[in-house]
């Protein structure tokens, strides 16, 4: 989700109440807030196509997927973040009641030119110090490419998918997501415009 930085400093409290009051979203920082930027169509269509997959997958079973409306708090010795995920998948989850997760075992981002910093760096950090979480998927908007985070016996090991015609193995979950499913509708370009770095270059072999 894109997202623009806005410098304030709140308490948990005071951040949990400005949320209720405002009619945008902002994530939580260490007491810093940053408040949220609309994404464009292509961010969305990745992101709806993920929910739907992982939904239709996981109808009536124990685990369930929830969209950017749902937090994630993350609140462990020297960091308390409050971020909202594309996507996240929860099989054991906090009450209905209330307004964010605490153990997802999966989270879906969509990069976007404004946040990918964030996504490969410092919401990945706190993201895989999550101790439920068995996965965490970086999906590119404007090629068929995804990184994924898969945990293992000895920590978290990085993979890189990529091409219309290949699958993500979830084998925690029992669930092979295809690029096809994940990239349905969207309108690639020639290459990853918004690229800065060689290890993330597209391969043009679509």
């Amino acid at each position: 989700m894109s997202s623009a930085e806005q410098p304030e400093y709140l308490t948990v409290e005071q951040y949990l109440a400005l949320e209720e009051e405002t009619h945008y979203k902002s994530e939580y920082i260490d007491g810093w807030v940053r408040a949220m930027i609309g994404p464009t169509l292509r961010h969305n269509l990745v992101k709806g196509n993920c929910f739907l997959a992982l939904g239709n997958f996981l109808k009536g079973k124990s685990c369930r997927p929830f969209d950017s409306d749902t937090k994630v708090r993350i609140d462990r010795k020297g960091m308390k973040r409050f971020y909202y995920p594309d996507v996240q998948v929860v099989c054991e989850s906090n009450q209905q009641t209330s307004v964010f997760q605490d153990t997802p075992v999966m989270i879906i981002e969509v990069l976007s030119p404004s946040t990918r910093r964030y996504d490969l760096d410092e919401k990945m950090t706190a993201y895989l110090g999550i101790v439920s979480l068995q996965y965490y998927l970086v999906l590119e908007q404007h090629q068929p490419i995804a990184i994924i985070m898969r945990r293992t016996a000895h920590g978290f090991l990085r993979e890189e998918v990529q091409g219309i015609d290949a699958k993500i193995e979830l084998t925690w979950l029992g669930y092979t997501m295809t690029m096809r499913d994940i990239y349905d509708g969207v309108e690639f370009t020639d290459d990853c415009v918004q690229e800065t770095e060689a290890e993330y270059e597209c391969n043009q072999q679509i």
